[in-house]
């Protein structure tokens, strides 16, 4: 049943939008007025199936009534504490929880409020780290080729993705990037992790040998590239990578905002691909969209160095006003206990056969050039109109809309990462809706 109508603001023309054709928007705006479970209410009545747990952030669902009762609580509690020379028992609580399904020896965390803050914290970190053990002189960083580590500066300059970089002049000297694992041949329409390409990872050596490894800080990669179309890592690239920066004292950060947090059927894809790294950002899906939040975990080892000298003295001069806010916090355990109490680290695993095949389903449709997956993530690659690159996927996203399913799309890329509570009836409306989209763009 449609719910009622919410008439549209009438003046839409002081909100700058982000990632958003402002003026196309403006003229035909799509706007959510509610949300629960799986689906969003628009302005005008209409359920949409989110397809996409918000921005690969409502690893729940919405409207969650533990998250919204804890928020309610906090507020009544305590609004606000100051993050610098103060605390909150709250803080303290969910380090410890977060830190208990972490792998290895990841074992302190970090509070931000971002995924690229995130991100930004932890390329602070690693060149700080080689400081404060005496190797100032490692200063460079490796990013990747169509990664994405958010929007602030030097989450731009280690990411790869050139629409992102190209406004914005020089950016953070110092970096260069890997080679990326995206369109070989032999992986077309690959079920899960891709069997070519593990190679690639030898970048990492000839960039050794290029700038020297004593001038190297820190490699960073997502270990599914997310918003550059869920490009999955070969068998053996990620280890391969690890193994060539702990030869060279590098440090290793795996960029987890999107894939953290359930996604591939365990608490983060660090457990997933058993990849031991040195720091993890992670942020989205640790409060369940709900409240911005974020978190990098470090290694002992990293965190060691810092914790020298004398005891009254700021070890690491970097903070955020809202660095564990009391209100993020409630919302983050009670996301927590959410996850726990459904089993939601792991329920993907008993629809991924279910999902494979529903997302492998479009092969053959129009303009179809590639599928890939992992866990409960798809992307359907479409071929590009020449020189009108984006086109057909924005009509596709347009089109799924109308028909009440929201999809992401990048490039000529469409992805799918569906809240973890999807159920198969969800997944067979998904993907017969894009059936009948595919069949009608040009």
């Amino acid at each position: 049943m449609n719910a009622p109508i919410t008439p549209v603001p009438n003046d839409l023309d002081a909100y700058w939008m982000a990632f958003t054709p402002n003026r196309a928007f403006k003229k035909h705006p799509r706007l959510f007025v509610a949300a629960e479970g799986m689906y969003y209410t628009t302005h005008d009545g209409r359920q949409v199936l989110d397809g996409i747990a918000g921005l690969w952030c409502c690893n729940a669902g919405h409207k969650r009534p533990r998250i919204v009762k804890a928020i309610q609580d906090q507020v009544e509690e305590l609004d606000y504490s100051p993050g610098f020379q103060m605390g909150h028992p709250k803080a303290f609580e969910l380090a410890n929880r977060l830190k208990a399904i972490m792998p290895g020896d990841l074992n302190h965390v970090f509070f931000v409020n971002s995924g690229s803050e995130s991100v930004e914290t932890a390329l602070k970190i690693a060149i700080a780290y080689h400081r404060a053990r005496g190797e100032g002189h490692r200063t460079r960083l490796i990013g990747r080729e169509k990664g994405y580590h958010g929007v602030n500066f030097g989450g731009m300059s280690v990411g790869g993705m050139p629409a992102n970089r190209k406004m914005f002049g020089a950016l953070v000297a110092g970096v260069d990037h890997l080679r990326h694992t995206h369109g070989i041949e032999e992986n077309l329409f690959t079920r899960g992790q891709p069997e070519h390409g593990a190679w690639l990872a030898d970048d990492l050596e000839r960039l050794c040998q290029l700038h020297d490894p004593s001038t190297i800080a820190a490699v960073i990669v997502e270990p599914i590239a997310g918003s550059a179309g869920v490009i999955m890592p070969p068998k053996g690239y990620l280890e391969r990578l690890r193994e060539i920066s702990r030869k060279h004292g590098i440090l290793m950060i795996l960029d987890e905002v999107i894939t953290g947090f359930g996604r591939m059927g365990k608490p983060f894809a660090s457990n997933y691909f058993d990849v031991d790294a040195d720091i993890v950002c992670t942020a989205k899906a640790i409060a369940n969209g709900v409240i911005p939040m974020g978190a990098v975990f470090v290694h002992d080892h990293v965190h060691e160095a810092f914790m020298q000298g004398p005891e009254d003295l700021i070890e690491f001069f970097h903070g955020y006003t809202y660095s564990a806010n009391p209100m993020a916090c409630a919302a983050s355990l009670a996301t927590l206990d959410t996850y726990e109490e459904e089993g939601l680290f792991y329920r993907g695993t008993e629809l991924w056969d279910y999902w494979e095949d529903a997302v492998h389903s479009l092969k053959g449709l129009p303009h179809v050039v590639d599928i890939r997956n992992m866990g409960l993530i798809g992307a359907v690659e479409l071929e590009s109109i020449p020189g009108h690159v984006t086109r057909r996927a924005t009509e596709a996203f347009l089109k799924a809309y109308e028909k009440g399913l929201l999809i992401r799309t990048t490039g000529d890329i469409i992805a799918f990462s569906p809240p973890l509570i999807i159920e198969k009836k969800h997944i067979d409306f998904m993907f017969e809706t894009m059936r009948d989209v595919l069949k009608t763009i040009d």
